[in-house]
């Protein structure tokens, strides 16, 4: 989360996206170039039904190239799903840093996936505040194992977790909204992670309405993820409603006003916040030996 604050102090990158799509299945190619950090391209496989198969795989599955933006060189290679792990964590840690409340005590996780439970492991490290995390599932047996994990709480009701959560982090791949503004009380912060593609959403219109809306990068959010898109069509928003990126934040722009506030934080996940992590992991690795 260091890592990625320092680096939205250096210059904005040039991204690039590309979705295919074919029957239930998903290739998401992104790139970028940060000048003086490097050159990424992240290729990644998004198939939903692949834990259901006789033999079951991850629904996502890819890797992270990082060359030298002098040179070209390759400087590394990395496993798509230990990149994209950290890397989104520490986008919505960040975000939650700069605009929730620090003293929040309920936090609300609505999925059971790797990001919620790697979210579970490290929310309360930065939010020492934090006294009991709920888990909200489609498949109740899934929040239930991840409960267990965590020592958490399994909710049947998502409207009830809402309204008693401060914070809530939310990773599906919901393409309808799942979370709606009429539960979401003063106060509150929700980080949206899931929606990567024009028709997936999270929350609804009445959520954004509600909200103080920010993103990690205006360039891969605007005009690329549902979670903007189909709120500024409907008209229910529109662009300016999207009061800062992480590069304004970090630079001082204002977020949260006061207690009573509802924030809101798209995490778009964008192939500069990969290269950024990349960098870090190979400096890791370089310390090492």
């Amino acid at each position: 989360m260091k890592a990625l604050k320092q680096a939205h102090l250096t210059p904005e990158p040039i991204v690039a996206d590309q979705h295919l799509k074919m029957d239930q299945g998903t290739m998401l190619n992104r790139a970028a170039w940060i000048p003086g950090l490097g050159v990424g391209l992240k290729t990644v496989s998004v198939f939903p039904g692949n834990p259901s198969r006789p033999s079951p795989l991850p629904t996502v599955q890819g890797i992270f190239v990082l060359f030298d933006d002098q040179s070209g060189e390759v400087k590394a290679l990395i496993d798509g799903a230990t990149i994209t792990r950290w890397k989104t964590v520490a986008d919505s840690l960040l975000g939650a840093s700069l605009l929730a409340r620090p003293e929040s005590e309920t936090l609300l996780l609505v999925g059971a996936g790797t990001i919620s439970s790697t979210l579970a492991e490290v929310y309360p490290q930065f939010f020492p505040s934090i006294k009991r995390i709920l888990i909200w599932n489609r498949t109740f047996t899934n929040a239930e194992k991840l409960a267990k994990q965590i020592g958490g709480t399994a909710i049947k009701s998502l409207e009830e977790g809402v309204r008693q959560a401060d914070i809530i982090s939310s990773a599906t791949v919901s393409v309808e909204p799942i979370i709606q503004g009429a539960w979401l009380q003063p106060g509150t912060h929700l980080d949206l992670i899931g929606a990567y593609r024009p028709d997936m959403r999270e929350a609804d219109d009445e959520a954004m309405k509600a909200s103080r809306i920010f993103v990690d990068s205006r360039k891969t959010t605007l005009g690329e993820i549902g979670e903007l898109i189909k709120p500024i069509e409907s008209g229910a928003i529109t662009e300016a409603d999207v009061l800062a990126d992480l590069y304004d934040l970090v630079r001082g722009a204002p977020g949260r006003l006061n207690d009573q506030d509802i924030t809101l934080y798209k995490n778009g996940g964008g192939a500069h916040l990969d290269l950024m992590t990349a960098q870090y992991l190979l400096e890791q690795v370089s310390n090492q030996g």
